[in-house]
């Protein structure tokens, strides 16, 4: 077995992020790490919508990022801390649009290790030096500079190490032009690692150390240590210089620290708290991440709590000296991984789990209406008190644009339960109260701005300016059957009547012509509108009608009836010519279609006409060869529409730049072939030849194709309308075909206005619609239903296609314990109140009672360790509502359901739910109470709710449920079960304890179950029905750490492991399933005290990414299987089969040069990096071979030629196989 990866969707989880001058221009972007990849995203700065710029595989782990400008510089440079045992710097090519690396310095091992750096990263604020830290032991700084030509330089590495000590965090302290100084977070274990009895470790202490950096005589100092009296989690830099009083924030436990050298005394603020919180007031609270700005004239921090408070804090300065830390409350948003403020007033909240988030900072706190107090460090408190604030709806971060986030994905099906034809992916996403079900669809999301019905059903729709130079449509054009109505475009869309078209005939086509004139074309004549309303008619010969027509902004071809094509070209008085020869075509003309003028040219040079003969034609324009004919191209079916178009250059209708920078910009020409049995044909178009060639074919859907010139992103693209419509468009040097999550369209044409500069006006029945693209890239669009704790799992019922769905959360009240909760704070308070003070008392008390604050909002209160809050829900999944909820008691947690039908039953066709559950579980160390349950539901009438029919007690956590030949096969712990149903509970059948450690997931073929371990990989049993026993008769060789698995036939099964690797795991011909080892005799356990027979792996890849869920399924209609994979971060990818040996050879060698001619920015070896816990085996790196499209063309070209192929080709196969199975 040979396979091909490829990811259908990037990771959404952001695990760091910083923002800087990327680009070079006045632009602000963030650059955002998503484990294995690089984001930049640009905020625009009018709408709020993120764009992102440039996206790319790193092919290694990104454990820290930092971004630095040196002196004098315009732009700023990335640095990466990865895997790969080097320093990477990159910088950003906004002529390539790509990272470009600048340097690459080697110091240590691959890998993530303990004391190889890369995990912590701190600059100059100056940009002149760099350190980057290990966990342990090793700090190394790096000097930066220019050379002679203004290029950047690194010196050799300067050590700071510093044995027996671990590092927590490290900042560049501002200190001006005074030599670089770098403040780290450190704590010494060495009198901890030598004391056997443990004292030594509980009271270790962190210790503040200051390394600086003597640039004259190039060599690190250990400058200052201070030991710190709580524990520290990071550090903040106070800017210095002239900016500021210098200095660093340092945030514990509980407290925020000013500290700085020399005479400054230690300023420290206690954490304010939540009033009312129903968390217990012992637990200590901390800030979790931050994001400084700085302008001339001030300067101020927002810090986050780890409840998702944020603070505005600020220093009040006197002479040089920091004398009060201010906090005031602004908002809560998410709880964040990143925030980065940007110039622009937005501050981008990289959230750890759910959407990331794009804020107006509307306010900073000091407006006149905010009420929140003001905390000082100068108030007096006793030591250990705190302030209070009450947390409100948010109204100084206003949420103006959203990033989809599925990170982290806990489990996942592909399904089509809506009869789409296209499976759905259902999620089960997020944590806490932000969960969510999502429902995926394979499309890009469309915004309808604005739907209008009309007066009847009309054919087609146009958009047109007044003038070239106008920005915005000016009218709308709908055509009927016997007329042509035209609305004006404005703050409203309303009728006008002084356009100059004719309202009282059906319209074939209409533009801009020129400058500044209009031109309808319908059944009997053109009608040339000048500027001055002056009209110009040319009428069809005799009884001949026109029936296509092809124009753009100096050009028209019309085709009368017959099949006689006239040609028309607008000369320099903006007068419409008519050529003196018209060209008689051999069959009847079914479309047409004109390019776009290319910038400094006067024409079109290609005319494109589709025969009723399955042909299409293309005719030069040129005035030497007039209308003769260029080349042709058979078809297998009628076309039924045809677009010219440069894909990948700028709109020259609407590029403002000169003809000599817009020729830099052409991109490739296509001419785009919709044919009437419903498949689109795109083959590139010769621009000196008019040759055709390099024809790829696509099915879109079950109606004629029809094609549409749009803009996206200023960019020129195609609209292809069948029973589903799609977009073609050029994203991130890529050719996207992407399906719009929308309803049929019957007609469109791209719409420009104030509102919505770049859109589509489309009809569908008797309704205009304008819709917006503000997604592009996205693979999938979602519906989310949002859930009440963490899903854990989710069954679906074969027949009826509802779902249920278990959710659980840890350190968490359910519904009832909240309420419990807070009767036990009112006692408490009401019994300790004075009596002159119980008035007070129970105000406060029904302010307690009536206090309820959102969980989704604000996030779920901590109820303390070995609290367990748990829900079973029954939703529709595909209409998005949740029919019924049923909470289990406190500290009951479910976490396996399954849907079964037992065999031999009152009603054949009755289904039952089975949730597993556990009760009183502590996690460390690992304890169970009570035992597990085995609760047993039945549907109730409709469907609409589950009634409880009994519950099994078990004596471990039953962590799989599965059906097994109409009885339950059940992991308790780590035994395997069988169940079948009875009165007043289940009754265990059947049962074996030879799984070592915990079963984790059961799959069930015929007689067998293949059990995964959680960390001691699989183990194939056959059940013997006649005596009723387990039997093992083969497992595997290598200790995997088990998390999901797919069977692929009887003999082959595929597992993910918590490492993010995935494994093929096959059984030899030779296995024997009936053998049985004899357990008496010690010598037949066979080797490594297994099963005396072993499975085989076949293939072997790293993901990089904790797998959560492995289906094989088919993803389009009328594809091939693939395997899919989901992981915790978000990714989606996919692992298909070859179907041929020359397939696998020519991808294996694409694969191996693309290793030499492309290697990952970071530095990491491609093949390492895929073989990080197991060599890589039969799987080729799609992800890969697919930069192939971003190398330079003189490469392409010498890798095709090594292939014995052309670029073309190469690029077709790698489309190809993308097609054959997904999209």
């Amino acid at each position: 077995m040979h396979l091909y990866s490829f990811t259908l969707q990037r990771p959404t989880g952001i695990n760091c992020a910083v923002h800087g001058n990327f680009t070079g221009g006045k632009h602000q972007e963030i650059v955002l790490s998503r484990g294995q990849c690089l984001d930049i995203i640009r905020p625009d700065t009018d709408s709020g919508k993120m764009h992102i710029l440039h996206s790319t595989d790193v092919f290694g782990v990104i454990r820290s990022l930092a971004s630095f400008r040196l002196i004098g510089g315009s732009k700023d440079y990335l640095i990466l801390g990865t895997d790969s045992g080097k320093i990477a710097i990159l910088e950003f090519n906004t002529a390539k649009n790509a990272f470009d690396r600048i340097h690459l310095e080697t110091f240590g091992k691959s890998g993530c290790r303990r004391i190889v750096p890369g995990q912590y990263l701190a600059t100059d604020p100056k940009g002149r030096a760099v350190m980057i830290g290990a966990v342990e032991k090793q700090k190394l700084v790096y000097i930066m500079n220019r050379d002679s030509q203004a290029r950047l330089t690194i010196s050799s590495p300067l050590e700071a190490h510093k044995a027996n000590t671990f590092l927590y965090n490290v900042i560049g302290v501002d200190v001006g032009f005074e030599n670089p100084l770098f403040a780290c977070l450190e704590m010494d274990y060495e009198e901890a690692d030598n004391d056997p009895t443990g004292e030594s470790a509980q009271k270790a202490q962190q210790s503040l150390t200051y390394y600086e950096l003597d640039l004259g005589l190039n060599h690190v100092v250990r400058k200052f240590t201070e030991t710190l009296e709580e524990r520290a989690n990071f550090l903040i830099a106070v800017p210095g210089g002239n900016d500021g009083p210098g200095g660093i924030l340092v945030c514990s436990e509980n407290y925020i620290t000013y500290k700085n050298l020399g005479d400054q005394p230690e300023v420290r603020a206690p954490v304010p708290r939540r009033r009312h919180d129903l968390e217990d007031p012992d637990r200590g609270m901390m800030f979790v991440t931050y994001a400084a700005h700085k302008t001339k004239n001030l300067f101020f921090f927002l810090l986050q709590t780890e409840q998702g408070d944020v603070f505005k804090v600020t220093l009040t300065v006197d002479d040089e000296m920091v004398s009060e830390i201010r906090m005031k409350y602004l908002d809560t948003i998410p709880v964040a991984s990143a925030l980065c403020i940007l110039r622009t007033g937005f501050l981008f909240v990289a959230s750890e789990f759910g959407n990331h988030r794009l804020c107006q900072i509307a306010h900073l706190g000091d407006s006149q209406t905010d009420d929140q107090p003001e905390f000082s460090s100068s108030t007096p408190l006793e030591e250990g008190d705190t302030f209070y604030f009450r947390p409100r709806e948010p109204k100084n971060l206003i949420m103006v644009d959203e990033l989809q986030s599925l990170s982290p994905i806990l489990h996942s099906r592909i399904l089509d339960l809506a009869n789409e034809d296209t499976p759905q992916l259902y999620t089960l996403c997020g944590t806490g109260a932000r969960s969510t079900l999502r429902v995926l669809r394979h499309g890009l999301e469309i915004t309808e701005m604005a739907v209008s019905e009309l007066p009847g059903n009309p054919n087609a729709v146009w958009t047109v300016r007044k003038h070239a130079d106008d920005k915005f449509d000016a009218y709308i054009v709908v055509s009927f059957v016997n007329a042509t109505l035209v609305l004006s475009i404005g703050d409203t869309v309303e009728e006008v009547a002084d356009s100059g078209f004719l309202g009282t005939t059906p319209t074939i086509a209409c533009s801009l012509l020129g400058d500044d004139a209009l031109i309808q074309v319908y059944p009997d004549g053109i009608r040339h509108i000048r500027a001055d309303k002056r009209v110009n008619e040319w009428k069809s010969p005799g009884k001949r009608q026109i029936t296509k027509c092809a124009v753009n902004e100096r050009q028209l071809v019309i085709s009368l009836s017959g099949g006689e094509l006239v040609y028309f070209e607008m000369d320099a008085s903006g007068q419409l010519n008519e050529y003196t020869e018209r060209k008689e075509m051999q069959s009847d003309v079914v479309c047409m279609a004109l390019g776009d003028i290319p910038p400094g040219e006067q024409r079109s040079r290609f005319l494109a006409v589709g025969l009723a003969d399955n042909t299409v034609r293309l005719l030069s324009l040129d005035v030497q060869d007039c209308l003769s004919p260029l080349s042709l191209q058979a078809l297998p079916a009628p076309a039924e529409s045809l677009n010219i178009v440069d894909l990948g250059s700028r709109d020259f209708r609407r590029d403002t730049s000169t003809p000599a920078e817009a020729r830099l910009k052409r991109g490739v020409l296509y001419l785009n072939i919709g044919l009437q049995n419903g498949v689109l044909l795109r083959s590139v178009l010769d621009p000196v030849t008019g040759d055709l060639s390099d024809t790829r074919t696509r099915y879109l859907g079950s109606r004629p194709v029809k094609l549409f010139r749009t803009s996206v992103q200023g960019s020129q693209a195609v609209l292809a309308l069948s029973s589903r419509s799609w977009l073609s468009y050029h994203y991130q040097n890529r050719f996207l075909l992407t399906p719009l999550s929308y309803e049929t369209l019957e007609h469109a044409s791209a719409f420009s206005s104030d509102q919505c500069p770049e859109g589509i006006v489309a009809i569908a029945s008797n309704t205009l619609r304008i819709l917006a693209l503000d997604k592009l890239g996205t693979v999938f669009n979602e519906t989310v239903t949002p859930l009440r704790y963490t899903p854990r799992k989710f069954a679906i019922h074969p027949s009826v296609g509802i779902m249920v769905t278990i959710e659980t959360d840890h350190n968490a009240y359910t519904l009832e314990g909240k309420i419990a909760r807070k009767q036990q704070m009112a006692t408490e308070i009401l019994s300790s109140a004075e009596a002159h003070e119980q008035e007070m008392a129970k105000q406060l008390v029904q302010e307690i009672l009536r206090s309820d604050l959102a969980d989704a909002d604000f996030g779920a209160p901590k109820a303390g360790l070995g609290k367990w809050a748990s829900c079973v829900r029954i939703t529709h999944p595909v209409a998005g509502k949740t029919i019924w909820v049923e909470d289990l008691p406190q500290n009951e947690a479910a976490f396996s359901v399954a849907v079964v039908k037992f065999s031999g039953k009152s009603g054949e066709e009755e289904y039952f739910v089975i949730v597993g559950t556990a009760v009183g579980l502590q996690l460390n160390p690992r304890q169970l109470a009570d035992g597990g349950r085995l609760r047993t539901y039945r549907f109730g009438a409709d469907y609409q709710r589950l009634e409880l029919l009994h519950v099994t007690p078990v004596d471990e956590v039953p962590h799989s449920i599965v059906a097994f030949q109409g009885r339950l096969a059940v992991a308790v712990g780590r035994s395997l079960r069988i169940y079948d149903l009875g009165r007043k509970k289940l009754l265990r059948k059947c049962e074996s304890k030879l799984i070592p450690n915990m079963i984790v997931d059961i799959k069930t073929m015929g007689p067998r179950l293949y059990v995964s371990d959680s960390n001691d990989s699989l183990f194939f049993i056959k059940y013997k029905a006649k005596e009723n026993v387990l039997n093992i008769f083969a497992d595997d060789t290598f200790p995997r750490f088990i998390t999901c698995s797919v069977l692929l036939d009887y003999n082959t099964i595929a597992v993910g492991d918590k490492f993010g690797n995935v494994s093929v795991i096959r059984l030899p011909s030779s296995v024997n399933e009936d053998h049985e080892d004899d357990p008496a005799s010690f010598w037949d356990r066979g080797y490594l005290n297994g099963a005396s027979q072993k499975a085989e792996t076949v293939c072997m890849y790293y993901v990089g990414e904790t797998l959560s869920s492995l289906q094989k399924v088919t993803l389009i209609p009328g594809g091939s299987e693939s395997l899919v994979f989901t992981t915790l971060s978000g990714r989606i990818g996919a692992l298909v089969p070859f179907t041929s040996r020359e397939d696998r050879d020519f991808f294996q060698h694409l694969e191996m040069h693309l290793r030499n001619e492309k290697p990952p920015l970071c530095g990491r070896d491609h093949l390492h990096f895929r073989s990080y816990y197991f060599p890589v085996k039969g799987v080729v790196d799609g992800d890969l071979c697919e930069q192939y499209n971003a190398l330079d063309y003189a490469k392409q070209k010498e890798i095709a030629e090594e292939l014995d192929r052309t670029p073309n080709e190469v690029a077709k196969k790698l489309e190809d196989i993308r097609n054959r199975y997904a999209f």
